[in-house]
């Protein structure tokens, strides 16, 4: 009996000096100091107008893939034609302002675990990653690598001091290509060098900074209603913005999405499209609860291929189920991306067909979460540059 009662003692201790890291690995919603500047280090200096639009758009990681692929598969889409097709897909406005710039998107869905995290942190600690985006600026501008040139302007406000990126031109974005171990002088922590995520193309070299060409914003940039708040820590929406350069959007149904059109950004887990979050905290916050990850992994094999669309008559997508049959990609050990195995081989008809039903299921056991169709809103535009 003695013995016994010692083998249940030890089991208990053992579980109770393990339990708690591994609650704390699993429940914690909150990145470390060194991962956020290791991922934010690539885009922190993109002009303000682009990097609002970026980090919005990673909180719906699927739709990022779905418009990355119909926008390469709709390249020679121009203007009013442009307008058109993307005012009959259902993304986010976020996600649509990308298509004006290809590369980024591209990028984005090249780098979809970077993707991932960045938008996981942008969703738990919205303050903490606009302030780390100001103090990797503050360093590239005491290096020398970040001034006023041709293509943009910068803008540095004291008390407290803010760096601002904005186009030289409104009419033209450029995006920086630079080599993030250079640009920001001695890296911090060399455990967590920062995400090698680039532009399609761009080779990293000793080279500093540069600019790719410049974007000539057009139809799909009338969706970029993003304006980084930097004293609020966060990122406001407006989307009277950029009527000058795309009058043809239906504003009036996104302002009534948005509850009057300005305010303060918020995430519309309708979005999300059955990717899984990071932690439950962030799942519950947003109505979705710590059962609903199954779902998630199954709904998002079934839609995955709902980004696979090909040009339909009149320059317009439509979907079309393009899986493959005959083998289904198993999930490689240790892989904790929501995406499972989308990236590794093609899924089987039944399985899409199960995806399928079960998002049918998750939408209708709540899953439009909180505030519906359109991220709400809330709040008062706050006027002016911040």
């Amino acid at each position: 009996m003695n013995r016994t009662m010692m083998h249940v003692f030890s089991w208990m201790l053992a579980l109770a000096l393990v339990l708690p890291s591994v609650v704390s690995a699993q429940g914690s919603p909150t990145f470390k100091q060194e991962e956020l500047d290791q991922m934010l280090a690539p885009i922190a200096l993109y002009p303000d107008s682009l990097l609002s639009q970026i980090l919005m758009a990673s909180t719906y990681p699927l739709e990022v893939v779905q418009a990355a692929r119909w926008a390469k598969q709709n390249k020679d889409l121009k203007g009013d034609a442009l307008t058109a097709a993307l005012e009959k897909q259902e993304w986010d406005p976020s996600v649509k302002s990308l298509v004006n710039f290809p590369q980024t998107l591209q990028m984005m869905n090249e780098k979809l675990d970077w993707t991932q995290k960045v938008g996981d942190a942008f969703l738990a600690q919205q303050k903490e990653v606009m302030d780390t985006i100001q103090r990797l600026r503050a360093k590239a501008y005491a290096e020398g690598n970040l001034k006023t040139t041709k293509e943009q302007t910068v803008v540095v406000e004291k008390d407290p001091q803010i760096i601002i990126i904005e186009p030289a031109s409104p009419q033209v974005v450029y995006v920086p290509t630079y080599n993030p171990t250079v640009v920001y002088g001695v890296w911090a922590y060399p455990a967590y060098p920062p995400y090698p995520v680039y532009p399609p193309g761009y080779v990293a070299g000793t080279a500093a900074f540069s600019f790719a060409a410049g974007v000539a914003v057009g139809a799909a940039w009338g969706y970029g209603w993003g304006h980084c708040d930097w004293h609020g820590g966060d990122v406001d929406i407006d989307v009277n913005r950029n009527t000058n350069i795309n009058r043809n959007i239906d504003r009036g149904k996104y302002a009534t999405q948005y509850q009057g059109g300005q305010g303060k950004w918020q995430h519309n887990p309708e979005h999300r499209q059955g990717v899984s979050y990071r932690d439950q905290a962030t799942a519950q916050r947003f109505n979705r609860g710590p059962s609903a990850s199954t779902q998630d992994r199954a709904a998002y094999r079934g839609r995955a291929e709902a980004g696979r669309q090909e040009p339909a008559r009149g320059g317009v997508d439509q979907p079309r189920d393009r899986s493959s049959g005959g083998r289904q990609a198993a999930q490689q050990p240790g892989d904790r991306s929501a995406f499972g195995g989308y990236e590794r081989g093609g899924e089987t008809r039944q399985a899409s067909n199960r995806g399928r039903e079960s998002l049918s299921s998750a939408r209708a056991g709540g899953f439009q979460g909180a505030g519906g169709r359109g991220g709400a809103s809330r709040g008062g535009g706050r006027g002016g540059r911040r």
